[in-house]
């Protein structure tokens, strides 16, 4: 596994495969919303116009910290990167597509210690992609992702182009 490190050239044509953000789901950003009325509370005491105005600030606030701060997966110039970790694809086997039950337990009691994952709530599907570099400890890569069939595709293209 190494740190993405965006000023170091590969010489490779600057090519985007796929891209995703990994944004909270509607229901989270729903829940996060709900700071408005309460900050509201705080302040409404001392003036009402500014009690509504300081809690539509904060929930508005909390939610362009979720979503700006929400990892990117995105498979390009021949690198699989997601959030700040990234990989060659060629040091990668078969991206795995998970849904569903497989997913569930790719998330909890299937976790590999010794791999690496970006795990997101509120997301189902999970690639996950045997790491074949014996150098790096890093057995697999476990990456959450709304369309992990595109992903999937994605990874295998990027392999077969390198």
């Amino acid at each position: 596994m190494h740190v993405l490190n965006a000023s170091a050239g590969t010489g490779r044509q600057q090519t985007s495969a796929y891209r995703e953000r990994l944004t909270p789901s509607l229901k989270f950003i729903v829940g996060a919303a709900i700071i408005a009325p309460m900050v509201s509370l705080v302040f409404v005491r001392f003036n009402q116009a500014a009690a509504l105005v300081f809690g539509v600030l904060a929930a508005a606030i909390l939610i362009w910290i979720l979503l700006g701060t929400a990892p990117r997966v995105r498979v390009e110039n021949g690198e699989l990167i997601a959030g700040r970790a990234h990989i060659d694809v060629a040091h990668l086997g078969d991206p795995q597509i998970l849904t569903g039950e497989d997913a569930a337990k790719a998330r909890g009691v299937g976790l590999d210690p010794r791999g690496w994952y970006l795990i997101r709530g509120g997301i189902d599907g999970i690639v996950l992609v045997e790491n074949i570099d014996p150098a790096d400890p890093v057995t697999t890569w476990t990456v959450s992702s709304r369309t992990p069939d595109r992903l999937a595709a994605a990874i295998r293209r990027a392999q077969h182009a390198s």
